[in-house]
């Protein structure tokens, strides 16, 4: 059951501040644990998660907007997850992709210029890491629309709670 009033506005401040730190940290564990290192579209999707967290946690400072900020978090959260379902298009091949590919420059290298040269070509269209079928943009897709459906949820049944 959904909760309503102050527990409902807690929940969705929580989840706007919660869900993309997840997220990114996951992505970063990916990244430098498991060298799966993130494509354009990747990228994206990590931008708007960071917008969400900054909107999320200026919500637990700015107490008379914190309500839009939560919403605007949801909506970056939303974004993200939109993204994701475009990536996840890509990679299985439902539509065509960008012709651009990306490279990681390895940080800390002694030659520079030799670190840009070798750096791992990651492109949008081939999946890294799936599980149960299902790429990382596509689980980003599930995980951010479903967080931000339910942060919209929470906030409209938390009328008149929270600042």
């Amino acid at each position: 059951m959904v909760p309503t009033g102050e527990r409902a506005w807690k929940a969705a401040r929580f989840l706007a501040i919660a869900v993309p730190a997840a997220l990114l940290a996951a992505v970063y564990v990916g990244q430098y644990g498991f060298g799966l290192y993130p494509c354009e579209m990747c990228w994206w999707q990590r931008y708007a998660h960071f917008v969400a967290l900054g909107f999320g946690v200026l919500a637990l400072v700015a107490r008379a907007q914190a309500r839009v900020l939560v919403a605007l978090a949801g909506a970056a959260i939303l974004v993200a997850g939109l993204i994701g379902a475009a990536h996840a298009g890509v990679e299985y091949g439902w539509w065509q992709g960008f012709t651009t590919c990306t490279a990681v420059a390895v940080k800390g290298a002694a030659d520079p210029l030799d670190a840009i040269l070798n750096a791992p070509i990651v492109r949008c269209d081939q999946v890294q890491w799936e599980l149960f079928g299902v790429s990382l943009a596509g689980y980003d897709f599930l995980v951010s629309t479903a967080t931000a459906l339910l942060i919209f949820v929470l906030l409209r049944r938390s009328k008149g709670a929270g600042a």
